[in-house]
């Protein structure tokens, strides 16, 4: 209950400072399908852990690098709102805890890069998202975020002991557009398998942040975040 009671004051908290400070557009391909779905979603900034809630109204837990929970009481309330802590050097643990936070009925996102993309460009997907898309049997959404590099801030930073780059998008456009959830079935110990899963999400993560990408370029206006319109 206090779990769901802070999600869903956080969530507001969000929205209000998206409607304010983002010019925030969020298009869909199809309805999302029933039941947990497992999110795959590029990173061009460190915000969209944050930003990315506003795309649904379905809780989610976004799986979120352990550098963030050592920020004191933002890491507390990420945890305290079913966040999943990514631990280095861990990961058999932390997809163990995504599988079943699906199993549960729970939306799951995962940033399939691993870390913020590039300035120009992505890195290819590591293995997570397809692991955890075969042995949970959930549908993957693929989302293509795409937002301006000249309003990005990039601040260095020491969390957890190690040096890092925040990179902070605060305002201006911000367009994502969510495609048609995919499926995959197989043994999840295929390697080749895993490789080709994850290169398939990722290869429609591109082509989607593309479409974003080209929205913000046409300069179309944009919506609020509570906007869903569902493209043809």
């Amino acid at each position: 209950m206090l779990s769901q009671l802070l999600y869903t004051a956080g969530h507001a908290l969000i929205s209000s400072y998206a409607r304010l400070m983002l010019d925030m557009d969020v298009r869909w391909h199809s309805d999302l399908p029933e039941g947990p779905v497992l999110f795959a979603v590029n990173h061009p900034s460190t915000t969209d852990a944050i930003f990315i809630h506003l795309i649904t109204a379905r809780p989610m837990s976004v799986m979120i690098s352990q550098s963030v929970f050592s920020i004191p009481a933002l890491g507390a309330y990420m945890r305290k709102m079913g966040q999943i802590e990514v631990l280095y050097g861990k990961g058999e643990q932390v997809l163990a805890r995504a599988h079943a936070t699906l199993k549960s009925g729970r939306a799951v996102t995962i940033f399939p890069e691993g870390a913020v993309s590039p300035l120009e460009g992505f890195t290819p997907a590591r293995s997570g998202v397809a692991r955890l898309a075969l042995s949970s049997g959930a549908p993957v959404v693929p989302v293509g975020i795409y937002l301006l590099d000249e309003n990005c801030r990039h601040i260095p930073t020491t969390l957890a002991g190690k040096p890092e780059v925040i990179t902070w998008y605060l305002r201006g456009p911000y367009a994502i557009t969510v495609g048609r959830p995919l499926y995959f079935r197989g043994d999840v110990s295929d390697r080749s398998l895993v490789r080709a899963v994850a290169g398939t999400v990722m290869e429609r993560i591109r082509t989607l942040s593309l479409e974003s990408k080209q929205r913000v370029g046409l300069h179309v206006p944009l919506r609020s975040p509570g906007y869903l319109g569902v493209l043809d």
